[in-house]
């Protein structure tokens, strides 16, 4: 008689993770809730907001965008973002005629400083294979169809460089004030797998 499924199995160090966060919980030493908090700042809100930061300053101030572009890891140490993970970087622009997508093909380099830590999927090897070999596919997978018009340019971060996306400033925003336009940039449109949108 088949046995029922029950999904991929984890990797050992996935299982250790978890015997060692259930022996904390049960000691008491550990609330798994703050613990959670505490990945999704680093995740999705501290990292990522450092890089929105960057990004709307460049939209609105083209003396910084041109530093950007010419000099990545100064300007963003403009704003005190860098480090370990950050201390080499290159920021490559968006443009109607050019979308910009990253990856690393290697293992999972990532500019912590300014995105703070990498998602799941951009460590998995799907994405990284498929990034390079149907760049297009894996766009449209989260979203972004281009026109055929439009370049489509993958850029392979390593342990020495990283690549940061400098997207296109969405349309109709022109009212809007840094910290207004720096909330709509997202981790996703700095790796380039979506655009940044309009409210």
């Amino acid at each position: 008689m088949p046995k029922p499924h029950q999904g991929p199995a984890e990797s050992d160090p996935a299982i250790r993770v978890r015997a060692l966060e259930a022996i904390l919980t049960e000691k008491g030493l550990i609330d798994p809730k703050a613990l959670d908090a505490l990945v999704d700042t680093y995740e999705s809100k501290v990292g990522p907001r450092n890089g929105a930061k960057v990004v709307a300053r460049a939209w609105v101030d083209p003396a910084y965008k041109q530093r950007l572009l010419s000099d990545a890891t100064a300007a963003i140490k403009e704003f005190g973002f860098s480090g370990l993970q950050g201390e080499d970087m290159v920021v490559v622009e968006n443009t109607p005629d050019v979308h910009n997508l990253v990856v690393c093909t290697l293992c999972s380099c990532y500019p912590w400083p300014t995105l703070g830590l990498p998602p799941v999927w951009y460590k998995s090897a799907p994405y990284r294979a498929r990034a390079v070999s149907d760049p297009r596919g894996v766009l449209k997978e989260f979203g972004t169809e281009l026109p055929e018009t439009v370049e489509v340019r993958t850029w392979d971060t390593t342990a020495e460089l990283r690549y940061l996306v400098l997207p296109e400033r969405p349309p109709g925003t022109d009212d809007m004030t840094e910290d207004q336009l720096a909330e709509l940039v997202t981790r996703d449109s700095m790796i380039g797998v979506t655009k940044a949108k309009a409210p």
